[in-house]
């Protein structure tokens, strides 16, 4: 497991200064209102991405981790098939939409439907490298997408469009999942997506509804927010993000690494679950607030150095945000746990309420107080929400414990 995790680590290391790098490089490039589009054409991305990973991965991770090698081929080849499936058909939708819409904002949303195949199937090969037990792989696939970003921003920045930089991003995901191919030794099966959905419909629906849940309540908070006090303020939002980048790559791919390994905890010391659980989510939250007490003692020339005019702003949110992430990264602890138990019921419930306090505090909060107060608004959603998540950990800890009991009578 410590090798396991080491390279999961590592992994969301190279994932957080890939994604920590783009935002500061596009901030910079671009200015705050520019980036406020970037930063929608990136929420959005994360909502497509949930429906992939809720269809595709979740029951990957869930159901083949640490199966044969031979099982886990073929339900690799079915799940990224269905991922690059859906990369298409939301691509083409995104596209149409886009073109339709005009402007810069149509423009960078025609260049995400481009890049979402790539993207997906990038995402894909990353669960399928860590339900195999093999991070190593997911790593050097992560590192040559963050080094193909080099040439592929600095072309971007020549041309100087929103859309020329969603462009990039999606291009190194595309060598990627190119290289993913090689690696794995696997060539996606789209027409076996019907056959994964249906195998795997009384979990992949549910988790899709959860990670839409989770993308969805971020997209209707930046676009509320643009409605409520302007683009420039999800520029503002996403730059405190930003700042904490580390952490919320982590937390945000914690899912291809941890749910791996609490099924596996589960396989053999059931009884042990809910201290990795609790162990996992403790150590991320102390580690964001250490994080974003380090954030509070930067210098305003330094931070300028970094996020260039976003820092001001951003910098005013420092607190609520470390706050958020900390409440978000104890309730990823349960999650991890419930997803190993497949309890897909209680997650399913535990997520439509946080996502339900995330939009409500984080749109409450812009009404009432602006963009500080969107953010103090879903630090106390988040805080709030991780109570939730580990009260129905323990309910189907419970009711595990029950069905295995019968099962042994029984037999």
């Amino acid at each position: 497991m410590v090798g396991r995790l080491s390279w999961g680590l590592a992994d969301q290391a190279v994932c957080s200064l890939t994604n920590f790098a783009v935002g500061i490089y596009v901030a910079r490039a671009l200015g705050l209102t520019a980036f406020g589009v970037f930063s929608l054409a990136w929420v959005t991305y994360g909502v497509v991405l949930g429906v992939a990973r809720g269809l595709a991965t979740d029951p990957l991770v869930v159901r083949f981790s640490g199966v044969p090698h031979d099982q886990w081929r073929t339900a690799a080849a079915r799940a990224s098939g269905t991922a690059l499936g859906v990369g298409c058909a939301i691509g083409a939708v995104c596209a149409v939409v886009g073109l339709a819409v005009g402007g810069r904002v149509g423009l960078a949303f025609a260049a995400l439907g481009v890049v979402l195949p790539g993207l997906l199937l990038q995402d894909a090969w990353r669960f399928s490298f860590f339900a195999a037990g093999a991070g190593r792989k997911a790593c050097l696939n992560d590192l040559l997408g963050g080094l193909a970003l080099i040439p592929a921003m600095l072309v971007a920045d020549r041309v100087g469009h929103v859309a020329a930089f969603v462009l990039a991003w999606g291009a190194a995901a595309a060598v990627a999942a190119g290289y993913g191919c090689f690696q794995s030794g696997i060539r996606p099966q789209v027409a076996g997506a019907r056959g994964w959905l249906r195998a795997h419909r009384d979990l992949g629906y549910r988790y899709l509804i959860e990670n839409v849940g989770v993308s969805g309540a971020a997209q209707l908070r930046a676009y509320g927010l643009g409605v409520i006090v302007g683009v420039g303020a999800v520029g503002v939002i996403r730059g405190s993000e930003l700042l904490l980048g580390p952490f919320l790559a982590v937390l945000m791919g914690l899912s291809l690494v941890t749910v791996a390994e609490a099924a596996r905890v589960l396989r053999q010391a059931p009884h042990r679950l809910r201290l990795f659980c609790l162990l996992l989510g403790g150590g991320q939250a102390l580690g964001a607030l250490l994080w974003g007490a380090a954030l509070l003692l930067v210098p305003d020339g330094a931070g300028e150095v970094v996020l260039g005019d976003v820092w001001h702003s951003a910098s005013e949110l420092i607190v609520p945000a470390a706050l958020g992430v900390a409440g978000a990264s104890l309730g990823v602890g349960a999650s991890a746990g419930l997803r190993a138990l497949a309890a897909a019921r209680h997650s399913l419930r535990c997520q439509l309420i946080a996502s339900t306090c995330y939009v409500g505090g984080g749109l409450g909060g812009a009404a009432v107080a602006g963009t500080v107060g969107s953010a103090w608004g879903v630090a106390a959603a988040t805080v709030s929400s991780s109570a939730v998540w580990w009260l129905h950990l323990h309910t189907a800890l419970r009711e595990h414990q029950h069905r295995s009991i019968r099962e042994v009578r029984t037999s």
